[in-house]
């Protein structure tokens, strides 16, 4: 009994059809699997134009140039459509359950990749709004972060000079102590106020002149270390100065560089970070990953959960008739080949 044929498949399943990767010259021969072969390839194509979304947000983010995003978003729905194609039609309904399963369980498997790939991007622009305020916290959480090892940096590279700085201080207001002491004795033996190192006696005798001369040179020894120490104090000065531009400088370049913590990866991060902060953010993006998952591996389970139609029948024919016109040439070609060295032989002998 030959298949009823119906030419009245129109452009639409046409096209479908194409994109489900079946073969339409057996479709063709067997409508009632139009409306299967259809279904699939709308999936496909739908797969395809969302993976083209997907790739051309994710590139703007990167590069934010549109024209490139238009041209990589091209390409990778592109790919992503070929691919699907390739894996929907590769499923054939020969063999046992058991034979089909395990022939289905690597294309679920990329079918699923494919998915979490086409869905993140897509996720990111969903919740773009909570994405930016998150990088808001990031980028100020980083900025201390960043302070703090500055800090530390500070600490580190101008330590010794500091060290020194502050021990020429110390030697500096002991010598001001010590001109400081000389001078309230001079004045206590002047007035005549009695301690153990004044003699009581008013006004200006010989143990105040002595005191004045002990004064005087407390003075003095004070200016010529002030003198003697001034261009190592400008030197140590000078590089604690250095120490702080090129940290500042340092500073302000990250900080321009954290300013523009908004790429592909940041927005990952961000995304993360919010679904580990929020349990319903994470079910919301749990949620749509799951969707699209199971709008890239439904033509697979399609076409494994169907029962086998005519389509399945025809193609299995049409390979079978393939595979014995194939090997009834080897057979043929061989019988030749042995029946002309036979012949060549017996003309030798």
């Amino acid at each position: 009994m030959k298949p009823i044929t119906n030419h009245s498949m129109n452009w639409l399943q046409h096209f479908l059809i194409l994109c489900s990767g079946g073969n339409i010259h057996l479709l063709k021969k067997s409508p009632s699997e139009w409306n299967k072969f259809s279904g699939i390839g709308g999936i496909v194509l739908f797969t395809a134009i969302f993976a083209s979304l997907s790739a051309g947000y994710a590139i703007y983010t990167i590069f934010d140039n549109i024209f490139a995003s238009i041209g990589f978003a091209l390409l990778w729905g592109l790919m992503i459509f070929n691919l699907d194609r390739y894996i929907v039609s590769s499923i054939k309904k020969t063999g046992s359950i058991w034979h089909q399963l395990w022939m289905t369980i690597p294309r679920l498997i990329l079918a699923g990749f494919l998915g979490i790939v086409i869905s993140k991007p897509l996720e990111l622009k969903i919740f773009e709004k909570e994405i930016n305020k998150q990088l808001n916290t990031i980028i100020e959480r980083n900025k201390k972060q960043l302070q703090t090892e500055m800090n530390g940096r500070i600490l580190q590279q101008s330590g010794p000079f500091e060290t020194e700085k502050n021990q020429i201080h110390q030697k500096i207001a002991s010598y001001q102590q010590a001109y400081d002491s000389a001078a309230v004795e001079l004045e206590k033996e002047i007035l005549g106020t009695k301690t153990g190192l004044t003699s009581g006696k008013v006004g200006f005798g010989s143990n105040a002149k002595r005191k004045a001369e002990l004064k005087e040179q407390r003075k003095q020894d004070l200016e010529n270390y002030q003198k003697q120490i001034a261009p190592r104090l400008e030197y140590l000065d000078k590089e604690i100065s250095k120490v702080y531009t090129n940290i500042e400088s340092e500073r302000n370049k990250s900080e321009s560089i954290e300013e523009r913590f908004n790429g592909l990866a940041a927005r990952l991060q961000a995304l993360d970070e919010l679904g580990k902060n929020s349990a319903i953010m994470a079910l919301a993006s749990l949620f749509i990953m799951g969707l699209f998952i199971t709008l890239e591996i439904s033509p697979v389970l399609i076409k494994l959960i169907s029962s086998a139609g005519p389509y399945d029948y025809l193609l299995e024919k049409t390979e079978n008739d393939f595979r014995l016109y194939a090997k009834e040439k080897v057979e043929k070609g061989n019988f030749a080949t042995e029946k002309r060295i036979e012949e060549f032989k017996n003309k030798l002998n």
